[in-house]
């Protein structure tokens, strides 16, 4: 016998009492901890800061009249179908002559309730701003800075003149998970 004859025999005997695994991956002994997501509530933390700031610089506001917003991503026919008031109004809220704090306080409380009650488009009501002097549409404004912020919100344009017109916005709302 060949000396590569009794190591195939040695090696066939080690292996008695061997079964095949059925794949050859190795569980860890411990799961990995989920990961904590410290960057996102940082993110936002910050934006809820910013949202309760008053600061607003005009230059910042879009010349014209009409707002239009919407996050990178969404089909253009949603988007169409945004501006041309297609979507069925599930709520609104009417902002007219309340300051900035308060409309603030208001838009929040109402897009948490829209949220909790799974409102997909609704229209804000801002007015245009007639009684406002030299300032503008100061709530529109505001508006047009805070929405982009909140993480429900996908889109806002300018409602059609026989919904408000520039006076109103319809927010499309994120589904709620």
């Amino acid at each position: 016998m060949s000396d590569c004859d009794e190591d195939a025999k040695l090696f066939r005997r080690s292996l008695d009492g061997v079964r095949r695994l059925r794949h050859d991956r190795v569980e860890p002994h411990r799961r990995k901890p989920r990961p904590y997501p410290a960057k996102h509530l940082e993110d936002e933390a910050r934006v809820l800061e910013e949202m309760m700031s008053d600061d607003f610089v005009p230059e910042d506001m879009e010349t014209g009249e009409h707002l239009f917003y919407a996050r990178p991503g969404l089909q253009q026919r949603l988007l169409r179908k945004l501006r041309r008031g297609q979507f069925r109004i599930d709520d609104e809220i009417d902002l007219h002559g309340l300051s900035v704090a308060e409309a603030r306080s208001a838009l929040a409380g109402f897009l948490r309730d829209c949220r909790e009650r799974d409102r997909r488009c609704v229209r804000i009501i801002h007015g245009k701003g007639l009684r406002s002097a030299h300032r503008g549409p100061v709530l529109k404004q505001m508006l047009n800075k805070w929405l982009p912020l909140r993480d429900e919100i996908l889109a806002f344009s300018s409602a059609i003149p026989v919904d408000g017109g520039t006076g109103a916005l319809y927010v499309l709302l994120r589904r709620a998970r």
